[in-house]
């Protein structure tokens, strides 16, 4: 004869409440082995070993519906219900891989905007939403094949890479400069270093620099592209200190210098 287990002691051999034993008792799911006169449930060993089994699916992802039905029948297919599973987990990994991406994002996004920057959250959420096929028709369109090549190192404010984070500093730090004016010894060290940036990642495409600038330079292409939205005057600062710096450098190529 079996040994019939109390409810009690199987929640805490198991850490699985009593509410959830009778739960899936109600749905037939795990049915006890017997009853006390008080209408205690009990458990035998073959029981426990099924809420094993229960709680091992369950750990997997398994529906209890799917559970139910794989446990009743002794000629399940398990590999092809295992594979689907697999299938299942792979998609909503990618959608968290998203989530997180654009979770990132948006927190490098405050980063550099400030708390107050739901104007920009608004046009990332756009972003979002635009049909990726479209921005890789514009892509196509607008560079040449070994300019693509070049798109994948462009800093990218949803991931975590040394460069990205660094571009993301540096136009924070630009933004917090912004009524300094072009001149102003702090803009012209931080396009300084984007100048060298500029230089590490492209050296000397000069070409694909100035038209990704002219890109970004236009609301309307930039956002086709689904680069992140940088406001018109920060743009424009940029633009002017930049103009400077170059002139400054070309004036005295022989030194490396820092304003």
């Amino acid at each position: 004869m079996f040994e019939s287990i109390p409810i009690q002691k199987i929640t805490k051999q198991t850490g699985i409440t009593v509410r959830t034993l009778r739960y899936y008792d109600q749905i037939g799911l795990l049915i006890p082995s017997a009853r006390t006169e008080g209408k205690h449930r009990m458990y035998s060993d073959q029981e426990l070993k099924k809420l094993q089994q229960i709680q091992f699916l369950k750990s997997l992802g398994f529906s209890l519906q799917e559970i139910s039905d794989m446990l009743k029948n002794r000629e399940w297919n398990w590999s092809t219900s295992l594979k689907n599973q697999l299938n299942y987990v792979l998609n909503e990994q990618k959608k968290l891989e998203q989530i997180e991406s654009a979770l990132r994002g948006l927190l490098h996004s405050i980063a550099v905007e400030g708390e107050k920057s739901w104007t920009v959250i608004q046009q990332l959420i756009q972003l979002s939403g635009s049909d990726t096929a479209l921005r890789q028709a514009f892509r196509n369109q607008m560079f040449e094949e070994h300019e693509k090549e070049l798109l994948s190192l462009l800093p990218n404010m949803n991931r975590d890479d040394p460069d990205s984070l660094e571009w993301i500093a540096l136009l924070g730090q630009l933004k917090r400069h912004m009524n300094d004016g072009p001149e102003s010894p702090d803009v012209q060290r931080i396009v300084g270093r984007m100048d060298e940036k500029r230089l590490e990642s492209f050296g000397e495409e000069d070409a694909f620099v100035e038209k990704l600038w002219e890109i970004r330079n236009s609301p309307d292409q930039s956002e086709q592209m689904g680069l992140y939205p940088i406001e018109q005057e920060l743009l424009e600062l940029m633009d002017r200190a930049f103009d400077i710096y170059l002139a400054r450098k070309k004036e005295h190529p022989e030194q490396e210098e820092r304003f």
